[in-house]
């Protein structure tokens, strides 16, 4: 036979070749496990994007991401308070269950994370940002890389841990030609929100994070990126981006708080009027409450312009179609609703956050899901999503069948509060003891249920019972009211069946 190469032969063969060459990368992009970027913020309320109701902030990168993702309407924390929330983030567990129950207690070895269940040699991880599970500045938990940004938790490190050191950003920050304002070595929180917006932590984590998908672009990843802000100390290099005069007051910030709320809150409402911040904020004042929430807005305009430059990074590199991304926060803040500031309420706007999934197979279509949704459900939807089942003991369920079938989420959502303890001084190993004769403050359980009443049982403080639907800012607590007796009853039985399916044994009348 010959050998000799015809025009017509040639041509077949150069156009095998060329399907060959473009189902190959096809080939691959099927067969490539999905990447995770899971970008989340610390103590942003859910009206702080366009999509749940505020189109004043300027946030045109989250609208977008909004825009294409499946957008939970009525997300809500496990705890309205950083540690316990994020250990229910990381680990699908509620706060009573893995041990977190308040501030600064660490997330114990054997308790696993999001990475370690997955546990996909083929994975690169990274965890960049604030951790706020113990042991700040040192990789953990199935995490491969680790960009710290926070040093004031030094004092809680378990033993053994270096307390000299001093995070990432602190030491970027020193690169940079800055000297350090911490008697450790170390930028305190106050300095670094008052840098130019190119040195401040939202654009270190940007930069690492864009490096971190420009060096594994081949491989498959889960990239945590977790921004401190909009968290206090409420200031920052855009602090006037957003005008006085078009913020608007919460609906409900005259609402007093009565007799018939919780004394611990009104309390604490007094804390904030009577100069916790009056350094910069007047709270005495429209005028002061204005500037703290202008300065809270440009915080977040601030995230949105690094989450930004993160997300074109992942177009850039042809990522974005393999790519899971999630946002959320830990949890809300009161930012002025019944004149109250930052988190540990029970109250709608410390409990419920924005959460958004955008995932590659139900393309870049916004959809949006009615009903209440709990964080406890979040660990076993990516888990669902990334192709891994989901470990038996954890309580929550995935969503994807919710999601692709277009139906309101219909299950009561609980909510818990701890009460804070006493913590030893010097190190805090994990588990540490705390002593139940100091606890401060009631401990709570929340229910919202589908109709929208809403329970919160106290053991030593008010308990409240609102309408939702009919009384959306809370201003009324009725459960004294002798007529709604059927309905505290129903819900108050949902939380005890709750309390025994979840092993939590907290007492509540």
């Amino acid at each position: 036979m010959s050998t000799k190469t015809t025009r017509r032969t040639f041509l077949a063969s150069a156009a095998a070749a060329a399907v060959a060459a473009h189902a190959a990368p096809a080939a691959k992009l099927a067969r490539r496990k999905p990447n995770l970027l899971f970008i989340w913020t610390d103590e942003q309320r859910a009206d702080t994007i366009d999509v749940y109701g505020n189109r004043r902030i300027q946030t045109p990168n989250l609208s977008r991401l909004a825009s294409e993702s499946v957008v939970f309407r009525n997300a809500y924390v496990s705890q309205p308070v950083c540690t316990p929330s994020r250990s229910t983030v990381m680990t699908g567990l509620w706060p009573h269950q893995n041990g977190l129950t308040q501030n600064n207690v660490a997330l114990p070895e054997n308790i696993r994370t999001l990475p370690e269940i997955v546990n996909n040699a083929d994975y690169r991880t990274g965890y960049f940002g604030k951790w706020h599970l113990g042991d700040e500045i040192f990789a953990q938990h199935g995490f491969e890389e680790w960009r710290s940004i926070e040093d004031m938790y030094w004092k809680y490190y378990r033993e053994g841990r270096d307390t000299s050191r001093v995070s990432d950003y602190s030491q970027w920050l020193k690169g940079l030609g800055l000297k350090p304002d911490g008697e450790r070595g170390d930028f305190g929180r106050s300095f670094a929100a008052q840098l130019p917006i190119e040195q401040c932590k939202p654009k270190f984590l940007e930069l690492e994070a864009c490096d971190f998908l420009r060096r594994h672009k081949d491989e498959p990843f889960m990239l945590h990126v977790n921004f401190l802000e909009p968290h206090m100390p409420f200031y920052g290099p855009l602090n006037d981006l957003h005008k006085l005069e078009d913020v608007e007051l919460p609906a409900n910030f005259n609402d007093p708080l009565e007799e018939s709320e919780p004394l611990s809150y009104r309390l604490r409402s007094r804390k904030y009027v009577d100069g916790l911040y009056s350094d910069r904020f007047d709270l005495n004042t429209e005028a002061g409450w204005r500037r703290l929430i202008a300065n809270y807005w440009g915080l977040v305009s601030q995230v949105d312009r690094s989450v930004g430059a993160i997300l074109a990074t992942l177009e850039e590199l042809g990522l974005a179609d393999d790519t899971i991304v999630v946002f959320t926060s830990d949890h809300g803040d009161m930012m002025g609703s019944h004149k109250l500031v930052e988190k540990g309420y029970t109250y709608q706007e410390a409990m419920r956050v924005p959460w958004m999934i955008r995932y590659p197979k139900e393309g870049r279509t916004q959809h949006i899901v009615d009903g209440h949704v709990s964080h406890i459900d979040l660990v076993p939807t990516l888990l669902e999503l990334m192709g891994t089942e989901c470990p038996a003991e954890l309580p929550g369920k995935s969503l994807l069948p919710l999601i692709k079938s277009g139906t309101p989420a219909s299950d009561p959502v609980f909510v818990e509060w701890n009460a804070p303890a006493a913590m030893p001084d010097g190190p805090n190993p994990a588990g540490a003891k705390r002593d139940p004769n100091k606890l401060q403050g009631p401990s709570i359980r929340t229910v919202i249920a589908p109709d929208g009443w809403k329970l919160s049982l106290s053991d030593r403080d008010r308990n409240q019972l609102y309408n939702l639907s009919e009384d959306p800012g809370e201003t009324t607590n009725v459960f004294d009211r002798t007529e709604h007796k059927p309905v505290i009853d129903r819900l108050s039985a949902l939380i005890h069946e709750w309390q025994a399916n979840t092993g939590d044994t907290l007492m509540f009348s």
